[in-house]
């Protein structure tokens, strides 16, 4: 299949016919917040933030080579490798269990070596967890470069502030692929990985988009801004509903927070605007990857 050409590298956000829509975008944000008027003798400007100083590049994804993840168990282990998680061994002690066997068969289908090995020694590797006689070893991921994310004319981001649920960021990853997305870029700490859960609940889209770590996610954003993208993050007391969102048609960029605590208060800040999922239901709030599923779909609506 011949690879797909990009349309050239992305405008500055000046030259952007929304770049005044986000200037008006902030200062409604700014008014909302503070009760200070956005226009006339009130109104008061938001001071410029100190250059940062030069030194590591925004979002450097740190160094590779991370210890590989295991996972144990005799149907752990068959859920990731029917899953289609990256396993670069499968350690067995005996094949005599009838989920071992699938395990090994469908280890033996997939590629993946068998390393047939004692009790005392997978005791060893699995540092004493609970492993019923059989492990899989899965592959560190190499997470992209953010920088990576911004390709063609209009790139779609999807980046993912507060998620510490490896299954919640594997849903993420799978509605950002259903719905033409160009990556997700995640928080380098205090985040979740791409690890064995990730994996599964992306039903293997993580083998196709890429997720990029950022060291510091309001930085990044902000850099994002400087290449052109409109910038919008998820909440409840968002002033425009996505489907409104008219904007999302360019560069754009998307962030999700946690169910919980939603997003934090540096990267709220850092949006263009704040968008809500409008709930005429009882329901409170929504789990992070059923609501960027949603909002990913009225932006496609919006990008078609």
């Amino acid at each position: 299949m011949a690879k797909r050409k990009g349309k050239g590298p992305t405008p500055k956000a000046e030259d952007r016919h929304w770049h005044g829509k986000r200037q008006k975008a902030r200062a409604v944000k700014n008014s909302r917040r503070t009760g200070t008027p956005t226009v006339g003798p009130g109104a008061r400007a938001k001071p410029r933030e100190a250059e940062r100083p030069t030194g590591r590049p925004a979002g450097a994804r740190r160094a590779t080579g991370e210890v590989p993840e295991l996972v144990t168990g005799r149907n752990p282990v068959v859920e990731a490798l029917r899953a289609g998680v990256p396993g670069t061994a499968l350690y067995v002690t005996s094949g005599t269990d009838e989920r071992v066997r699938e395990a090994i068969q469908i280890a033996a289908d997939r590629g993946v070596p068998l390393m047939e090995t004692g009790k005392n020694e997978l005791d060893r590797l699995t540092d004493g967890a609970v492993h019923q006689g059989i492990a899989l070893q899965v592959r560190p991921y190499r997470y992209a470069h953010p920088d990576d994310l911004l390709r063609g004319t209009a790139p779609l981001i999807v980046a993912v502030d507060g998620i510490t649920d490896p299954r919640n960021l594997g849903a993420i990853v799978r509605s950002a692929a259903a719905f033409g997305a160009t990556g997700v870029v995640v928080p380098e700490r205090r985040a979740a990985g791409v690890n064995a859960g990730a994996w599964k609940s992306s039903a293997g889209t993580l083998a196709h988009l890429p997720v990029a770590q950022a060291t510091n996610l309001s930085r990044q954003l902000k850099a994002y801004q400087k290449a052109g993208c409109f910038v919008a993050g998820l909440a409840a007391d968002g002033g425009v509903t996505v489907a409104d969102l008219e904007v999302a048609s360019g560069p754009f960029v998307l962030v999700v927070g946690s169910e919980g605590k939603g997003l934090g208060r540096l990267v709220a800040d850092t949006c263009d605007l704040l968008v809500t999922i409008p709930m005429p239901g009882r329901a409170e709030s929504l789990n992070a990857g059923v609501a960027a599923g949603i909002a990913l779909y009225e932006v496609s609506r919006l990008r078609a």
